[in-house]
């Protein structure tokens, strides 16, 4: 089994606190983290906090271990989260391990790599849209049609699970939905919002 202590029996757990910065964009890693405990932000960075967040991992997995097996810089930026627990190897122990595995097995691994890297890079080209027009396309694409025939919304997802699949923070959705309730695009607070003009929704999402 492909894990940290096999690759090096004598690596150490540590810990670390929320808001601890883990990956950087652009930067090829020297090592590579296993998640035992905690939840990472991806996205990408402002000066000092996770500006905009297209989502986020649950320990236990690795952290970002694709980018290493291509031999890529990271894509996104990561920060931890919540208070964490992980296992840290050196980069080139993981990649001689990967050259130890049968070939088939390294084929199937590269592909996985990749095909999670082209998925990492479409969710980092929806940040290009801004966050109004992620909120009003995510809100269409979410519609159903009531009994009077009017479009609405049931919130079946916490706003932070909702914010992360549309790359941004938890108050940046507050502050869209208010600002489309302020516009009487949208009504409603709690769990169902109703789409008060699905034209304009459909214009600012850029249908």
């Amino acid at each position: 089994m492909f894990t940290v202590h096999t690759i090096n029996p004598l690596a150490q757990s540590r810990t670390l606190g929320r808001g601890q910065v883990l990956l950087r964009r652009g930067f090829e890693a020297d090592q590579v983290s296993f998640i035992e405990t905690g939840r990472v932000a991806l996205g990408v960075m402002g000066s000092d906090e996770m500006e905009h967040q297209i989502g986020v991992l649950e320990g236990p997995c690795w952290l970002d271990a694709s980018s290493v097996v291509l031999n890529l810089p990271h894509l996104v930026d990561a920060v931890a989260d919540t208070p964490l627990k992980l296992c840290t190897v050196a980069a080139v122990d993981f990649k001689k391990a990967i050259t130890e595995m049968p070939g088939s097995a390294r084929a199937v691994l590269t592909d996985v790599a990749m095909a999670h890297r082209r998925q990492t890079e479409f969710a980092m080209s929806r940040l290009a849209k801004d966050a109004e027009a992620r909120c009003a396309e995510w809100l269409l694409s979410h519609a159903r049609f009531g009994a009077k025939g009017d479009l609405a919304v049931e919130l079946q997802q916490r706003k932070r699970s909702i914010a992360a699949q549309l790359g941004i923070a938890p108050e940046t959705l507050s502050r869209v939905l208010r600002h489309l309730r302020d516009q009487r695009l949208i009504s409603g607070s709690g769990r169902v919002l109703n789409l008060l003009n699905p034209g304009a929704l459909r214009s600012l999402a850029g249908f």
